[in-house]
């Protein structure tokens, strides 16, 4: 059985170590085990929600598409895809907050530090809080139920929210499922010695706390300037330290195979000090780092190339999409308006093939009309009329009186008047037959 993988990262800033540790990396060793298909998504609206500085998002977007594919990601093996080019993800997310409770989202841990932190400053308690925030968590589940993804490559902060997709799943195949599972229950996939990665104050790494460690900007002087800023003890060099919980050595081990961890333990047990420590710290993220900064260069002078990438991404993303949406759609009575119960047919009486009058106007600006029997004879054929009303109007007057004598009009070839009138009875007969009869 296929599995099916989906991340995403939030297009807000310049991705950093703990996204390539937490997200990139993991999903991208995801997407390379057989019988595994991947999503791979530039979560910008999301962005929306945290940003109102469309040039960072715009940059963002870009530098986060360059860094998953200098950092491995494989296009013609994956889906990548921005999530506003999937018009049914939002749509999708409409359909799920109609199924969500108020209280679940209430329960949201982005919601509660939002109110949390107004209660302690004395403000109201949605004082700032956007609907968009509020409701964050739909628009994931909706960005992860719309592929059935089966895993989740996430940091264990966000774990609640694969949580949410579930309940949400498991409430819309209970309504709407009629027996069948519309809905995977998608799992979190975490990595338990890297799901989240220390800042450099020991902190969760993140922007919003400005703790984070460059990965590719500012090139290896950046990496260089930010580890030396990762806060350690006091121990001076030569005393022991001890590396279990350091900040700096969690950091190592999310690179290091289990020699390398091995071996700074015990180095720092025997007295090495923190200087030559983070330099050891340097020197083996730059081994990894190195050769994606090269081609996250070429990437980024390029743009044009990654735009081609997205699109092509999108369309593979909405061939799943599309016909998955209108089975929901279906299925929630958003369906084409069709009678339930046939209606009985009535065998009809044959009614014979009527004339038919045709208007239309010459390329002399004239305009003209012709009258013309079942078989496609020209029983009549018009003069010219310098406004399509008067050649309308004319041909009122036909259907009504049947009068051809002094209409400005010519029989056709071997047509007879009475072949004429005959036609124009048939007309006016049909004209007063009532639709239902």
């Amino acid at each position: 059985m296929t599995e099916r993988v989906l991340t995403g990262i939030t297009t807000t800033g310049t991705p950093h170590l703990g996204n390539y540790v937490g997200a990139i990396r993991p999903a991208i060793q995801a997407s390379l085990e057989p019988g595994v298909e991947s999503f791979f998504f530039l979560a910008d609206y999301h962005a929306l929600i945290k940003c109102d500085e469309p040039a960072r998002i715009e940059r963002s977007r870009l530098e986060i598409a360059a860094t998953w594919l200098a950092a491995g990601l494989d296009p013609a093996r994956v889906t990548f895809y921005r999530q506003s080019d999937i018009p049914e993800i939002p749509e999708l997310t409409w359909l799920l907050t109609c199924v969500a409770s108020k209280g679940l989202m209430n329960r949201a841990h982005a919601y509660k530090a939002a109110t949390d932190a107004n209660l302690a400053a004395g403000e109201d308690l949605d004082a700032g809080i956007t609907m968009g925030l509020f409701s964050y968590p739909i628009l994931m589940a909706a960005d992860i139920l719309m592929f059935n993804a089966h895993r989740v490559p996430v940091g264990r902060d966000q774990v609640q929210h694969i949580e949410m997709a579930r309940d949400l799943a498991q409430r819309f195949n209970h309504l709407f499922g009629a027996g069948r599972e519309l809905f995977v229950l998608p799992q979190a996939d975490i990595d338990e010695r890297v799901a989240m990665l220390p800042g450099l104050d020991g902190r969760k790494m993140s922007k919003s706390y400005d703790n984070t460690v460059p990965l590719f900007e500012g090139g290896a002087a950046g990496l260089r300037d930010a580890l030396a800023r990762v806060v350690t003890d006091s121990r001076a060099p030569g005393e022991p330290k001890e590396p279990e919980g350091a900040q700096l050595v969690a950091i190592f081990d999310a690179f290091a195979d289990d020699a390398e961890r091995a071996a700074l333990r015990a180095a720092l047990r025997a007295g090495l000090g923190w200087g030559d420590a983070k330099a050891q710290v340097v020197a083996r993220i730059e081994r990894d780092i190195a050769p994606m900064r090269a081609r996250y260069a070429e990437l980024v002078a390029h743009p044009q190339r990654i735009e081609q990438t997205l699109l092509d991404g999108a369309r593979k993303a909405r061939a799943l999409a599309a016909p998955f949406l209108k089975e929901l759609r279906h299925a929630v009575g958003l369906r084409p308006m069709v009678a339930v119960v046939a209606p009985v047919a009535v065998e009809a009486k044959a009614r014979p093939a009527l004339p038919v009058f045709k208007q239309y106007r010459e390329t002399d600006g004239k305009f003209y009309f012709k009258l013309t029997a079942s078989d496609g004879r020209v029983l009549l054929q018009s003069a010219a009329f310098d406004s399509g009303r008067d050649a309308g109007q004319w041909v009122a007057r036909l259907k009504t009186s049947g009068a051809v004598a002094d209409a400005p009009v010519a029989r056709g070839d071997s047509v007879s008047v009475r072949e004429v009138e005959d036609a124009l009875a048939l007309l006016g007969a049909a004209a007063v037959v009532s639709p239902a009869s």
